[in-house]
């Protein structure tokens, strides 16, 4: 007896071209007893920092393991609030900032308190895969701005007010970005707010890879823009802090939409644990020396993906200026992405994500991530070189 799907879950459902498809199929190599390299998935392979185990111990043994608000515990709330204060032109007051368990849900939590099944939200392309089914659940009208992808993948201001129309309620933004390790400039970011406030549209700005740039610092959407009134960022702790898995990130908004998002926080999950909202507080209160470390590393890793790139004739990359992955041009090669991925997973047991699960603008295009040590993207390397040469024989 089939008794029926909801529009929100038959939206939901995966078809076989989804993004992570050779993910998964590494994931059967790897069960059937194969070994494999996996350049896929962006989960930092940095352990999360012992003083922060330390402080989610203290907290359990102090018994902070009953509900929370579901506007976040005040002392976390005090150091995002406090962490912003040292960035932004504008004052951040706690009451402004919302948790939630992880960026991802966050953003759930945001487009649903903003946008209708009939309200447009402009997105530049290409965009973290993850936003689809964020999108879907929502239920909203997604239009894409390209991206420019000759010029380092460089946010097009003006091909983003294009895409805007009148039943736009939103724009989102993600810098530093994913897939492409993009930053928008202050200016950028600035000329847009300006934008989006004189039409009546909210601006949200993705800002989890903030902590993660190489060759100059991120620029806040709060510190960019001249008015406050239409701007909500995002950000966690998942990428900078290590600790993915912890599921913890936060909404700044206007102080007007504070309660509607606590409301739903509080309709949907009811809080996030407090041991580990005691333990985010902690994080970035003495996180320094720990996101400085990971930072090099990345910086490191970023050098050498884009030095081994740069000596095989068929793939084109351009340096990422932040974030944790590195987009390959495989279109030399004669495949697309996802051809390349595909083959090289069953060839040489090295999984790559194909550009196109990103938009089609990168379809020729795999993402590499930089969540792995130097050893082993130099294996992944060798034999991404042995597959092209066993290419060129054949």
């Amino acid at each position: 007896m089939d008794l029926g799907l909801s529009r929100t879950a038959k939206r939901l459902t995966r078809d076989g071209d989804d993004v992570w498809a050779v993910s998964f199929r590494a994931d059967e190599i790897e069960q059937n007893g194969g070994q494999g390299l996996r350049l896929c998935v962006g989960d930092p392979d940095f352990a999360t920092p012992d003083a922060i185990h330390a402080a989610v111990s203290d907290s359990l043994k102090r018994g902070r393991t009953h509900y929370s608000s579901a506007q976040g515990e005040l002392e976390l709330r005090k150091s995002i609030a406090e962490l912003e204060n040292k960035t932004s032109r504008h004052s951040c007051d706690p009451e402004q900032v919302v948790v939630f368990p992880g960026a991802t849900n966050a953003l759930f939590a945001v487009l649903s308190c903003l946008l209708d099944t009939e309200d447009e939200l402009v997105v530049p392309e290409p965009m973290y895969a993850g936003y689809s089914g964020i999108f879907n659940t929502v239920g909203c009208q997604v239009i894409h701005a390209p991206l420019d992808t000759a010029n380092n993948f460089s946010l097009d201001i003006e091909k983003t007010k294009a895409a805007v129309s009148d039943k736009t309620r939103a724009v989102l933004v993600n810098t530093p970005g994913n897939p492409a390790g993009n930053m928008a400039s202050g200016e950028q970011l600035e000329a847009l707010a300006a934008f989006c406030l004189d039409r009546g549209i909210w601006l949200i700005c993705d800002e989890v890879y903030s902590m993660l740039t190489f060759d100059q610092p991120h620029v806040s959407i709060r510190r960019a823009a001249q008015s406050p009134d239409n701007i909500i960022s995002i950000n966690s702790l998942s990428k900078s802090h290590a600790m993915s898995g912890w599921r913890l990130g936060w909404v700044i908004v206007p102080a007007g939409l504070a309660p509607s998002m606590h409301n739903f926080n509080g309709g949907t999950l009811y809080g996030c644990p407090q041991f580990i909202q005691d333990a985010a507080a902690c994080a970035l209160r003495h996180d320094g020396d720990h996101v400085a470390d990971m930072r090099d590393q990345y910086r490191l890793r970023r050098d050498y993906v884009v030095e081994r790139i740069s000596g095989i004739p068929e793939l084109q990359c351009q340096p990422p200026t932040g974030g944790m992955f590195v987009m390959a041009d495989v279109s030399s090669t004669g495949l697309n992405g996802r051809q390349f991925a595909l083959q090289l997973l069953e060839e040489q047991r090295v999984s790559l994500v194909p550009g196109d699960g990103f938009g089609g603008s990168t379809e020729n295009f795999v993402r590499i991530t930089l969540a792995q040590p130097v050893e082993v993207l130099s294996e992944a390397f060798d034999r991404i070189e042995t597959f092209l040469q066993h290419r060129h024989l054949s």
